[in-house]
């Protein structure tokens, strides 16, 4: 699937991409991750841990992922990547399996829960839209699946990203601590 964000400071017709107030409509394609992404994928993940590290202090966002990690989660999830061109700048994981931080009793009883984990956007495509289209993309792929509904936790601290899935339609459904980490739960209903 094709959609379209705009970078900042990037003017000028591009062929096929169209442009709208001045601004180059770049296509950000999406697909499942494949093994040969796995070098990118854990790159992506380890220079984000990095710059939240640096932003916020150590936390448990200061994890990194090894190449090996990140092959497994491919094996346990549907990994989706979403890129400009030939360079990885999203990705994250949707999967029918629960994670252990998350208590299922916070979110509304469904049938077919997914869970999304492990959402990346490159550090240098932060806020620009590209996030909310990986959700948008995950949303597809959850009401395709089927799902009814997507659910996952982010940590209640300045360097997690509640706001952001608030703003993209993920309600809050509760407040946990999961070994001392405080997490808050969000759930997007897809029926």
């Amino acid at each position: 699937m094709g959609l379209e964000y705009s970078p900042p400071g990037r003017s000028g017709a591009a062929v096929g991409h169209g442009t709208t107030q001045g601004v180059t409509r770049v296509p950000l394609r999406f697909r499942d991750a494949t093994v040969d992404d796995v070098p990118a994928i854990a790159a992506l993940h380890n220079a984000a841990a990095g710059v939240l590290t640096h932003r916020y202090g150590p936390g448990a966002w200061s994890s990194l992922v090894s190449e090996r990690g990140t092959e497994l989660a491919q094996r346990h999830a549907r990994v989706r990547v979403g890129r400009e061109g030939r360079r990885i700048v999203t990705v994250l994981r949707l999967a029918t399996r629960k994670p252990w931080a998350i208590d299922a009793s916070y979110f509304t009883p469904v049938k077919r829960p997914l869970y999304l984990t492990g959402m990346t956007v490159s550090v240098t495509h932060q806020r620009q839209g590209l996030g909310r289209l990986a959700l948008e993309d995950a949303c597809e792929i959850a009401e395709a699946w089927p799902a009814d509904a997507i659910r996952l936790d982010a940590f209640d601290a300045d360097a997690g990203a509640g706001g952001f899935y608030a703003r993209c339609g993920f309600a809050a459904r509760g407040r946990v601590v999961y070994k001392g980490d405080p997490l808050v739960y969000y759930e997007r209903l897809l029926r």
